[in-house]
């Protein structure tokens, strides 16, 4: 698949209510490497800090700020309301408006569109930011969509605790796809004949009295073998 050039730096704008639980990984490794080198940056607006705290609350040093509320209709767990989602997303489309950028806005969900690496290697070619709103508890109200334009995604047929982690996931998957984040930019596997099966040093492993050795194609140097050997083990990703 051909790779466009990205535009300049690509913008992550999360949306959540735990934007540190995010930081153990984007501040590791390539992600991190991605940010110093500026091919990508990541912005956090946390929903809570649109809510206004009751008169109550305010004689309170940290007054708790609820951003949820039990859902119409009834049913089980709360459901994180809109207008605090909303400031925080508008806050961040602002931002891109005023850069005159071009933004994709995530709705993570487990009923939408599957995300796949072909669809994140469009994305540094079409959009300079990336908003992702991660939701919490049974989900966040509806309405959100009507008042933003959304893309429904899910990252894989299962339901998370919260969208950090999927988020976590479409950010690093995102930033391979643009050329100088990662250092040789033909070394992604989704581009390459690459098998499941990899294998280094030792040739031959010995464990427990038995041998392990390193399939021979491997060790032949003849390339056009082992990309066949690759093909048929695991294909191309």
């Amino acid at each position: 698949m051909a790779i466009k050039k990205a535009k300049k730096t690509l913008t992550f704008h999360i949306i959540t209510l735990f934007p540190e639980s995010l930081s153990s990984y984007i501040n590791e490794s390539i992600v991190a490497r991605a940010q110093k080198e500026k091919h990508i940056s990541i912005k956090f607006y946390n929903p809570r800090d649109f809510v206004k705290p009751t008169k109550s609350q305010s004689k309170n040093e940290k007054p708790y700020l609820r951003v949820d509320d039990r859902p119409y209709g009834g049913g089980p767990g709360m459901v994180m309301q809109a207008l605090p989602v909303v400031k925080a997303i508008e806050k961040a489309v602002v931002a891109i408006q005023k850069k005159k950028g071009k933004a994709l806005l995530v709705f993570l969900s487990p009923t939408g569109t599957q995300f796949t690496n072909e669809f994140a290697a469009e994305i540094p070619a079409s959009y300079t930011d990336v908003v992702i709103l991660c939701g919490r508890y049974e989900g966040v109200d509806a309405r959100v969509k009507k008042i933003f334009k959304m893309v429904d995604i899910t990252v894989g047929p299962f339901v998370t605790t919260g969208g950090e982690l999927p988020a976590m996931l479409m950010i690093d998957v995102i930033s391979r796809q643009i050329p100088g984040v990662l250092g040789n930019f033909d070394s992604r596997e989704e581009s390459r004949a690459s098998s499941s099966d990899v294998y280094t040093r030792p040739e031959v492993l010995e464990y427990k009295g038995k041998k392990y050795k390193v399939p021979e194609v491997l060790l032949s140097g003849d390339h056009k073998a082992i990309d066949e050997w690759r093909n048929q083990a695991g294909g191309v990703r």
